[in-house]
Protein backbone atom coordinates (compact mmCIF):
# COMPACT_ATOMS: atom_id res chain seq x y z
CA UNK A 1 0.00 0.00 0.00
CA UNK A 2 1.44 3.75 -0.90
CA UNK A 3 1.37 5.77 1.96
CA UNK A 4 -0.96 8.81 2.26
CA UNK A 5 1.86 11.34 1.47
CA UNK A 6 4.07 9.48 -1.04
CA UNK A 7 5.26 11.90 -4.17
CA UNK A 8 4.82 15.04 -1.64
CA UNK A 9 7.38 17.59 -2.58
CA UNK A 10 10.11 17.57 0.12
CA UNK A 11 8.54 20.77 1.88
CA UNK A 12 5.29 18.44 2.51
CA UNK A 13 3.18 20.19 -0.23
CA UNK A 14 0.94 18.20 -2.46
CA UNK A 15 1.66 20.45 -5.57
CA UNK A 16 1.11 17.45 -8.40
CA UNK A 17 -0.49 14.84 -6.24
CA UNK A 18 -4.28 13.52 -6.66
CA UNK A 19 -7.19 14.78 -3.62
CA UNK A 20 -9.50 12.08 -3.49
CA UNK A 21 -12.77 12.99 -1.53
CA UNK A 22 -13.75 10.81 1.21
CA UNK A 23 -17.30 9.37 2.16
CA UNK A 24 -17.32 11.54 4.75
CA UNK A 25 -16.83 14.79 2.65
CA UNK A 26 -19.65 17.26 4.31
CA UNK A 27 -19.65 19.34 0.96
CA UNK A 28 -21.38 18.10 -1.12
CA UNK A 29 -19.94 20.06 -4.27
CA UNK A 30 -16.85 17.61 -3.70
CA UNK A 31 -18.44 14.35 -2.83
CA UNK A 32 -16.80 11.45 -4.72
CA UNK A 33 -14.22 14.39 -6.99
CA UNK A 34 -10.53 13.78 -7.44
CA UNK A 35 -8.93 17.05 -7.89
CA UNK A 36 -5.81 17.69 -9.26
CA UNK A 37 -3.26 19.60 -6.81
CA UNK A 38 -1.60 22.58 -9.57
CA UNK A 39 -0.16 24.39 -6.61
CA UNK A 40 0.32 24.00 -2.40
CA UNK A 41 2.27 25.86 -0.29
CA UNK A 42 1.57 28.04 3.22
CA UNK A 43 0.30 30.61 1.85
CA UNK A 44 -2.78 27.91 0.34
CA UNK A 45 -3.40 25.89 -2.30
CA UNK A 46 -5.43 25.68 -5.45
CA UNK A 47 -6.25 22.31 -7.89
CA UNK A 48 -8.90 21.33 -10.43
CA UNK A 49 -11.52 18.96 -10.00
CA UNK A 50 -10.73 16.40 -12.77
CA UNK A 51 -13.28 14.30 -12.69
CA UNK A 52 -16.80 15.96 -12.87
CA UNK A 53 -18.51 16.70 -16.40
CA UNK A 54 -20.15 20.44 -16.96
CA UNK A 55 -23.61 19.84 -17.94
CA UNK A 56 -24.60 22.93 -19.09
CA UNK A 57 -21.50 23.18 -22.00
CA UNK A 58 -19.40 21.20 -24.33
CA UNK A 59 -16.35 22.36 -26.01
CA UNK A 60 -17.56 23.74 -29.36
CA UNK A 61 -19.58 25.32 -27.39
CA UNK A 62 -17.62 26.95 -25.55
CA UNK A 63 -15.50 27.92 -28.57
CA UNK A 64 -18.48 29.49 -29.88
CA UNK A 65 -18.81 31.74 -26.86
CA UNK A 66 -15.43 32.81 -27.05
CA UNK A 67 -15.93 33.72 -30.28
CA UNK A 68 -12.98 31.77 -31.60
CA UNK A 69 -13.02 31.24 -35.08
CA UNK A 70 -11.98 27.81 -36.43
CA UNK A 71 -12.81 25.60 -39.47
CA UNK A 72 -14.28 22.49 -36.86
CA UNK A 73 -13.17 21.21 -34.00
CA UNK A 74 -11.01 18.97 -34.98
CA UNK A 75 -9.94 17.72 -31.42
CA UNK A 76 -13.23 18.48 -28.63
CA UNK A 77 -12.41 18.02 -25.21
CA UNK A 78 -14.11 17.56 -21.95
CA UNK A 79 -15.24 20.29 -20.46
CA UNK A 80 -15.59 19.27 -16.29
CA UNK A 81 -16.43 21.45 -13.39
CA UNK A 82 -12.90 22.27 -12.25
CA UNK A 83 -14.30 23.93 -8.59
CA UNK A 84 -16.32 26.37 -7.00
CA UNK A 85 -14.19 29.41 -6.93
CA UNK A 86 -14.18 31.54 -9.87
CA UNK A 87 -16.13 29.61 -12.84
CA UNK A 88 -16.21 31.53 -15.39
CA UNK A 89 -12.63 31.02 -15.78
CA UNK A 90 -11.20 28.21 -17.96
CA UNK A 91 -8.23 26.21 -16.96
CA UNK A 92 -6.64 23.59 -19.25
CA UNK A 93 -4.37 21.08 -17.88
CA UNK A 94 -2.32 19.29 -20.23
CA UNK A 95 0.67 16.98 -21.40
CA UNK A 96 3.80 19.15 -21.08
CA UNK A 97 4.48 18.27 -25.21
CA UNK A 98 2.68 21.55 -25.95
CA UNK A 99 4.18 24.63 -23.68
CA UNK A 100 3.37 28.28 -24.12
CA UNK A 101 5.40 31.44 -22.61
CA UNK A 102 2.26 31.34 -19.43
CA UNK A 103 2.04 27.66 -19.38
CA UNK A 104 3.13 26.67 -15.41
CA UNK A 105 4.79 23.18 -15.33
CA UNK A 106 3.06 21.95 -12.42
CA UNK A 107 5.47 18.87 -12.81
CA UNK A 108 7.69 16.76 -14.85
CA UNK A 109 4.47 15.38 -16.95
CA UNK A 110 1.76 18.04 -16.43
CA UNK A 111 1.33 21.52 -17.45
CA UNK A 112 -1.85 24.28 -16.80
CA UNK A 113 -2.44 26.73 -19.57
CA UNK A 114 -5.24 29.06 -19.00
CA UNK A 115 -4.99 31.12 -21.99
CA UNK A 116 -7.48 31.14 -25.30
CA UNK A 117 -4.87 30.01 -27.48
CA UNK A 118 -4.39 26.81 -26.02
CA UNK A 119 -7.98 26.39 -26.75
CA UNK A 120 -7.91 27.70 -30.73
CA UNK A 121 -5.04 25.22 -30.60
CA UNK A 122 -6.65 22.35 -29.41
CA UNK A 123 -9.20 22.64 -31.71
CA UNK A 124 -6.96 22.71 -34.83
CA UNK A 125 -5.72 19.77 -33.63
CA UNK A 126 -2.38 21.34 -32.82
CA UNK A 127 -2.81 20.89 -28.99
CA UNK A 128 -1.42 18.59 -26.27
CA UNK A 129 -1.79 15.20 -26.46
CA UNK A 130 -3.34 14.95 -23.71
CA UNK A 131 -5.72 17.46 -22.03
CA UNK A 132 -8.96 18.83 -19.83
CA UNK A 133 -10.43 21.58 -19.78
CA UNK A 134 -11.98 22.89 -16.07
CA UNK A 135 -14.34 26.15 -15.60
CA UNK A 136 -13.38 27.17 -11.77
CA UNK A 137 -10.71 25.84 -9.23
CA UNK A 138 -11.20 24.95 -6.10
CA UNK A 139 -9.08 27.11 -3.33
CA UNK A 140 -8.50 26.63 0.00
CA UNK A 141 -6.45 29.15 2.53
CA UNK A 142 -3.15 28.94 4.70
CA UNK A 143 -3.75 25.64 6.38
CA UNK A 144 -7.40 25.46 5.07
CA UNK A 145 -6.90 22.32 3.24
CA UNK A 146 -4.43 20.81 6.08
CA UNK A 147 -6.94 21.44 8.58
CA UNK A 148 -9.35 19.23 6.13
CA UNK A 149 -6.92 16.16 4.99
CA UNK A 150 -6.23 16.09 9.18
CA UNK A 151 -10.05 15.75 10.23
CA UNK A 152 -10.42 12.76 7.36
CA UNK A 153 -11.84 14.52 4.47
CA UNK A 154 -9.03 13.47 1.92
CA UNK A 155 -6.58 11.03 0.75
CA UNK A 156 -3.86 12.05 -1.58
CA UNK A 157 -1.94 9.92 -3.47
CA UNK A 158 0.93 10.26 -6.32
CA UNK A 159 -0.87 11.16 -9.96
CA UNK A 160 -0.54 9.42 -12.88
CA UNK A 161 -0.89 10.71 -16.36
CA UNK A 162 -3.28 7.70 -17.24
CA UNK A 163 -5.57 8.42 -14.28
CA UNK A 164 -5.22 11.84 -14.66
CA UNK A 165 -6.37 12.07 -18.89
CA UNK A 166 -8.81 8.95 -18.84
CA UNK A 167 -11.83 9.62 -20.58
CA UNK A 168 -14.05 7.62 -18.31
CA UNK A 169 -14.84 10.43 -15.40
CA UNK A 170 -16.87 8.07 -13.75
CA UNK A 171 -14.28 5.15 -12.85
CA UNK A 172 -11.75 8.26 -11.71
CA UNK A 173 -12.42 8.27 -7.95
CA UNK A 174 -12.59 4.79 -7.53
CA UNK A 175 -9.26 4.12 -9.27
CA UNK A 176 -7.86 6.46 -7.08
CA UNK A 177 -8.87 4.94 -4.03
CA UNK A 178 -7.83 1.88 -4.81
CA UNK A 179 -4.29 3.57 -6.37
CA UNK A 180 -3.84 4.61 -2.82
CA UNK A 181 -4.43 0.89 -1.84
CA UNK A 182 -8.27 0.94 -0.70
CA UNK A 183 -11.05 -1.02 -1.85
CA UNK A 184 -13.37 1.68 -2.58
CA UNK A 185 -16.64 -0.61 -1.30
CA UNK A 186 -14.32 -0.45 2.15
CA UNK A 187 -15.48 3.02 2.37
CA UNK A 188 -18.61 3.90 3.93
CA UNK A 189 -19.76 7.74 4.93
CA UNK A 190 -21.76 6.21 8.15
CA UNK A 191 -19.88 5.32 11.17
CA UNK A 192 -20.37 1.91 12.03
CA UNK A 193 -21.15 0.20 16.01
CA UNK A 194 -19.33 -3.05 17.79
Amino acid sequence: MEKNNEGAAEDGYMTGQLLIAMPTMSDPRFERTVIYMCAHSADGAMGLVVNKQADEIDFPELLNQLEIETEGVKDPIPVLVGGPVETGRGFVLHSLDYRQDSTLEVSDEVGLTATVDILRSIAEGEGPAHSLLTLGYAGWSAGQLDDEIQANGWLNVTADVSLLFDGALGEKWDRAVRKVGIDPSFLSADAGHA
